[in-house]
């Protein structure tokens, strides 16, 4: 495994980017969503991506997560080189080491909640670490919905079946783009806190896109974008000061 000095301390690089572009469209109509971004992901931290609308934070997820492709540079997940990859190897390593959280949920309504979490695992004809997955209910409160369906539970609750989903198989990385933008404030934190909490006490890496100050203050480390570059960064951030930062951004998206 990969390691790195961060703060005096050494981690393992969970994922990372180097000089990664990403360019939609030819000649004048070319627009450079990426433009040679490097970035690591460090195990065991939970990292927000931010930045002004277009500014490439999506893009950036989708690459680094395997459901995009890139113009050029690189992607691992731990020592695995994305851009090696055949489509059947890169469908197993999303599933084998990627945890994914969405804003829509993406529940199957005729499963339950439980079935709903073990779903990637019974595709895959793996069985579910029971101690673990004991672990992941506990955590994130579902022991008394577990064999309700999706639509007897509340936004909140659904979204909580999705992150017990992502944590389940127990990847490597999880991916979160926007989790908490269909939920009012309360199921959000709640959300939210599942997600540091799985950073905390299972060791889990975490990295999520948002626009939300209050969420990105969640988070051991926030990394910002303008026109397709990281422009900055910041640990143990506050709300107050990624608002402060953000509102450096111009129309254009760059920090004044």
């Amino acid at each position: 495994m990969t390691t790195t000095p961060v703060a005096g301390r050494t981690t393992t690089v969970a994922a990372r980017a180097t000089d990664l572009s990403k360019i939609y469209g030819q000649g004048e109509t070319q627009v450079v969503a990426l433009d040679r971004v490097t970035v690591e992901f460090h195990q065991a931290e939970f990292t927000a991506i931010m930045g002004p609308s277009g500014s490439g934070k999506s893009t950036l997820m989708h690459c680094v997560a395997g459901l995009d492709t890139f113009s050029s540079g690189s992607v691992r997940i731990g020592e695995t080189e994305l851009g090696s990859l055949k489509d059947k190897q890169l469908t197993k390593l999303r599933r084998d080491k990627i945890g994914f959280i969405f804003q829509a949920f993406n529940l199957l309504p005729t499963l339950t909640a439980l079935e709903n979490i073990t779903l990637p695992m019974d595709i895959a004809g793996r069985k579910p670490d029971k101690q673990w997955l004991e672990s992941v209910i506990q955590m994130v409160g579902l022991r008394d919905r577990l064999s309700h369906r999706p639509a007897q539970l509340s936004g909140g609750q659904q979204q909580r079946v999705a992150v017990a989903r992502a944590l389940a198989s127990r990847p490597d990385i999880i991916f979160g783009d926007e989790p908490t933008g269909n939920l009012d404030s309360r199921s959000g934190a709640e959300v939210l806190g599942f997600l540091r909490n799985s950073v905390r006490e299972l060791g889990q890496t975490v990295v999520m896109v948002t626009h939300d100050p209050v969420a990105a203050a969640y988070a051991d480390r926030v990394v910002f974008l303008a026109d397709g570059r990281i422009v900055d960064e910041m640990y143990q951030p506050t709300a107050d000061n990624v608002l402060d930062f953000m509102k450096q951004f111009d129309a254009k998206g760059r920090t004044s």
